[in-house]
């Protein structure tokens, strides 16, 4: 347990190197049983660059909180029931037909390219405890940026029994995540703050907020996602709202599109 705990808090100081960058984390829940981390981060690329770079953590995870101690191990399948996963080095000396050990650090229970990526799993000494951990990531255009800029919000929510103090562990939790963030926003770049001219005095039309861009910009198909059907609801906050009140948002809106989808189940299911 010793070593897991070392994995999850050794190299906390790096913090201090990227604290410039616009991005955070914050324990906003804890009980007894439980907490709520809320990780957010801007950063200079379309929602499509940014999923590309956030499924890729070999990139930028830090490698002083993996297993192996080699994040060009680590890989993440975007896709339902897919692994975010480690690969472990085969032991020195064994056979040449053993394969390598693994690691299942989270699974994919949803998966919508550019919007939302949904995972379930233990992080670090959460692994060997009996507690749930889920956390909900999305991707949303920042305003008035033309679809070049992307804000990363995940939460990462997890109750159960564990042999840890959650203000303990929350905290530690909180600040690995944050230095995680640090590094994926290091990766693509800080969102430069937006250019006020940018902004219109109107509120952006629905397929805008979604997509990240007006009617008729130059943005190519393959730098953000297409617009949703008219009446699709939306995974990501709502920009009208303050931080605090869109990471409140992203639940609500996920709950709400799955309400949706039960309603068009025929009878019976």
């Amino acid at each position: 347990m010793g070593k897991l705990w070392y994995i999850l808090t050794a190299g906390l100081g790096g913090l201090a190197v990227v604290a410039s960058v616009p991005a955070r984390a914050e324990v906003t829940a804890r009980t007894d049983s439980g907490f709520v981390i809320r990780v957010t981060g801007e950063v200079a690329a379309s929602p499509a660059e940014a999923w590309k770079a956030f499924t890729t953590p070999s990139l930028w995870w830090n490698p002083q909180h993996t297993f192996s101690g080699e994040a060009a191990n680590l890989s993440l399948d975007a896709s339902a029931n897919g692994c975010f996963c480690e690969k472990l080095p085969v032991p020195k000396g064994a056979p040449a037909t053993q394969k390598p050990g693994s690691v299942m650090h989270m699974r994919v229970i949803y998966a919508e390219p550019y919007r939302a990526l949904r995972l379930v799993g233990g992080l670090g000494p959460l692994q060997s405890e009996a507690v749930n951990g889920t956390m909900t990531v999305t991707f949303k255009p920042v305003e008035g940026s033309g679809g070049k800029s992307t804000r990363i919000l995940w939460e990462y929510v997890v109750g159960g029994f564990m042999r840890y103090k959650t203000d303990t562990i929350s905290g530690a939790v909180d600040k690995v995540l944050g230095e995680q963030i640090s590094g994926l926003t290091k990766l693509i770049g800080p969102a430069s703050p937006v250019d006020t001219k940018l902004l219109s005095t109107e509120p952006l039309a629905p397929e805008a907020s979604v997509a990240g861009t007006r009617p008729g910009a130059n943005d190519s198909a393959t730098d953000v996602a297409p617009p949703p059907e008219e009446d699709a609801p939306t995974y990501t906050p709502d920009p009208t709202k303050d931080d605090a009140a869109a990471g409140e948002s992203v639940k609500s809106a996920l709950d709400q599109l799955f309400k949706k989808n039960d309603d068009r189940l025929p009878p019976g299911r």
